[in-house]
């Protein structure tokens, strides 16, 4: 094992379809537009190689749309984790684009299966106006009429924002409309470059120093809406120092895809191509299961790499106390390399973050 990795994930992305109605502007996935589906053969490889040791599990349902495999699909690929799910050993999670309407008969599934529901909404008006159909029409009314029917159905679900740099100087905008909609928690993607979003305008860090600013002013007038990125930071300062002083472990995150390849460390890396690093493919639950993959994890050349990344972000770098080196498919999309250390996601969603926050407390010291 990578000495930076757990053994033991917290969270599994489970990949029910390639398939995403939906064509965002700035969607990392590149096999976005095939149709290609999990069958209940491979959910059944997937929950019988979680290890029999590991605590409870987030299992992701995530990329493309996973409510595109329909009703009946789904439930088939659920049914497998059922005595998992029974014995408090996985709870599941959907990640939703809005890309196909949540109906009673999804609601009836949610339910069933105790399933937590994400929702990935960017703001109002012109905010949300990169999340497009595949006719370049708009989704927000269709995204804000699925939230309408969880709500109806008193079905609890959280968001996910994409920022972009028109977004950055919109914070309370974004954060009223969400508080509005009844979202009790939002965590906040800074774009990014990433897969297939090879070109994406990524905001400059004083941008999302300027987002950060506002978002840390909105929550303090706001307090019962939890922003992911603000809710990090407080928690790392109430932090001992020792605590703060402890190099973290890394959940390997595997991700599956729908014919059962695992990748490691990153959900973007999923179906990327890369000769050096073999695609990325770390195993298939079809042949292994999981513990056995991450066991071997350290062979993997991009684990490697991740891990020199790591060692020199400790190092060189005043922030890692506080990240401890985030996420590795950044690296790759920005640099060619997981070795490489500073990227614009670590500017933007921890520098960033950080800077903003010393000097709101600044300015309150010197009121």
């Amino acid at each position: 094992m990578s000495y930076w990795l757990h053994d033991q994930p917290g969270t599994i992305v489970v990949q029910p379809t390639t398939l995403c109605p939906m064509d965002c502007t700035y969607c990392y996935l590149s096999e976005r537009h095939l149709k290609q589906e999990m069958t209940p053969l491979v959910a059944a490889a997937i929950a019988d190689s979680i290890g029999s040791s590991w605590g409870p599990v987030e299992v992701v349902w995530h990329g493309g749309e996973p409510l595109a495999v329909g009703v009946e699909r789904f439930v088939e690929l659920l049914t497998p984790f059922e005595p998992l799910r029974k014995a408090g050993r996985v709870r599941h999670q959907v990640q939703t684009g809005g890309g196909r309407p949540i109906t009673d008969a999804w609601c009836d599934v949610f339910q069933l299966y105790e399933i937590g529901v994400g929702v990935s909404i960017d703001g109002p008006g012109a905010l949300n106006r990169h999340r497009v159909d595949r006719g370049g029409h708009a989704m927000l009314g269709r995204t804000i009429a699925s939230i309408d029917v969880l709500k109806r159905r008193s079905i609890p679900f959280t968001v996910l924002s994409v920022v972009g740099r028109d977004g950055t100087a919109q914070a309370g905008r974004v954060l009223d409309f969400l508080r509005d909609l009844g979202a009790p928690w939002v965590g906040f993607n800074v774009e990014a470059k990433e897969g297939a979003n090879s070109d994406g305008q990524t905001p400059s860090i004083d941008h999302a120093r300027r987002f950060w600013h506002d978002a840390f002013e909105w929550h303090r007038e706001n307090p019962d809406m939890t922003v992911r990125e603000v809710d990090r930071l407080i928690g790392y300062f109430g932090l001992s120092r020792e605590q703060r002083a402890e190099d973290a472990r890394h959940d390997p995150t595997p991700t599956i895809g729908w014919n059962g390849d695992v990748v490691l460390l990153s959900p973007e890396l999923l179906g990327v191509r890369s000769t050096l690093y073999s695609d990325f493919i770390a195993g298939n639950v079809l042949s292994d299961d999981l513990p056995t993959i991450i066991a071997r994890s350290a062979d993997l050349l991009y684990v490697q790499e991740f891990e020199t990344g790591l060692e020199n972000c400790k190092q060189t770098c005043e922030f890692f106390a506080f990240c401890q080196g985030l996420h590795a498919g950044d690296r790759f999309f920005e640099h060619g390399t997981f070795t490489a250390t500073e990227t614009d996601h670590c500017r933007n969603s921890v520098q960033a973050p950080v800077l903003a926050l010393a000097e709101l407390l600044r300015g309150k010291g010197n009121g």
